[in-house]
């Protein structure tokens, strides 16, 4: 791959997640402080983004893939996006906000999975190539989320704003990309292709299905995080929040690189496991951490790398090896519906109404909040120790 198209894919990814980071993690709070929001409204807004997750892979798979240069789709999809950005800027209103963020989702969600479908047809060997254009969405939020730390743009529209200037470089940038015509294969997608029930075959095997569980139940913990951290750790008395939780991404970045050590020493199963009690211990640790006793807060951020790869992308693996060539995709979109989708549109849901429930008089009991996916997690990592028995990575087929 020459490496001007290598430098193409590594801006391509930058720009999308600092599109992205710019207004995700901040959302709650801007909710919570500019537009006087409830739990369940803020809860009910990424809940948003779960229902564009479950539509965005038909709209790939089906349309964008069959009949349209992928780097067009995106293009025309983030200046969409940007308009609606522009509108969003402007709406005082909770719930009107949530049909706003609903329409932006919708045009979002499908750009994840057309970035990744641009830079794997361009690239020659992906498991050399890809990782280092990939990761340039990781450095991208950490340099947006202190961005908009150092400014002090976490409660206020000017997460919006970066993010629709952001989406409107990125539509333009997207039609100088190289060239990625729609795949001859795609043709083939089917619904129950994209849904992924070819894949079903895969639950005559217990860990699989202990593992698939799992994975939409830890989900549900998972929205927790993303909806309640950074308005949690703000009434906690942090300061420069979002600064500070960028250090979730580095340490993602650390233990990304650690993984296949992890698998040589430790196998899938206690990998997995060892993914969950950083679950709860960083929980935990946002439910009991304060001025006083900052250091638990520190933690609880730093584990991310630990918690994400852990559980997420060494499961991705633990996938894709069991699903072998013959349901690789089949798995793999069953995977991120029941995930991405369901799972964490519950979670979204659920957190929404437990902040809720824990409020009074304006005020969060957030000890008791993060009790609640602390639990969550608690359930699953017994589950996994007494059903999930695989501890090697083996192709099913």
């Amino acid at each position: 791959m020459k490496n001007s198209t290598r430098f193409q894919l590594m801006a391509m990814m930058f720009l999308l997640y600092f599109v992205w980071g710019s207004w995700y993690g901040q959302m709650s709070k801007y909710m919570f402080t500019q537009l006087d929001a409830t739990g369940q409204q803020v809860g009910n807004a990424y809940a948003a983004f779960s229902i564009a997750m479950i539509i965005a892979p038909f709209f790939v798979g089906m349309i964008a893939d069959r009949y349209f240069a992928a780097q067009k789709v995106l293009g025309v999809l983030s200046l969409a996006g940007s308009a609606v950005l522009f509108y969003l800027t402007s709406v005082t209103d909770a719930n009107i906000f949530f049909w706003g963020i609903l329409v932006y989702c919708i045009t979002f969600a499908p750009t994840m999975a057309l970035t990744t479908s641009i830079a794997m047809q361009q690239v020659q060997d992906s498991e050399k190539d890809f990782p280092a254009i990939r990761v340039m969405g990781t450095v991208a939020w950490i340099v947006v989320s202190n961005i908009i730390g150092f400014y002090g743009f976490g409660d206020n529209v000017m997460i919006f704003k970066i993010s629709m200037v952001t989406s409107a470089l990125l539509g333009v940038y997207s039609f100088f990309l190289p060239n990625t015509p729609p795949k001859p294969s795609a043709r083939g997608n089917s619904f129950s292709d994209i849904l992924g029930l070819d894949a079903f075959t895969l639950f005559r095997d217990r860990s699989f299905t202990i593992f698939f569980i799992s994975s939409l139940l830890i989900c549900i913990p998972l929205s927790f995080y993303y909806a309640m951290a950074n308005p949690s750790l703000t009434d906690a008395g942090m300061t420069n929040v979002e600064n500070k939780m960028s250090l979730g991404q580095a340490s993602e970045v650390v233990f990304m690189l650690l993984i296949p050590l992890a698998f040589r020493k430790w196998g899938v199963k206690w990998m997995l496991i060892v993914g969950l009690i950083a679950w709860v211990i960083r929980f935990i640790g946002f439910g009991y951490g304060d001025v006083n006793s900052e250091w638990l807060l520190y933690l609880a951020i730093i584990l991310h790398g630990v918690c994400y790869d852990f559980f997420f992308v060494t499961g991705q693996i633990y996938t894709d090896s069991k699903a072998g060539e013959k349901y690789r995709s089949s798995a793999q979109g069953l995977i991120s519906i029941a995930t991405y989708g369901i799972g964490m549109g519950i979670g979204s849901w659920m957190a929404g109404l437990v902040a809720d429930m824990y409020t009074i008089d304006g005020v969060k009991n957030w000890t008791s909040i993060w009790m609640v996916p602390a639990g969550i997690t608690a359930v699953v990592l017994v589950l996994f120790v007494l059903f999930f028995k695989d501890n090697k990575i083996k192709a099913a087929n």
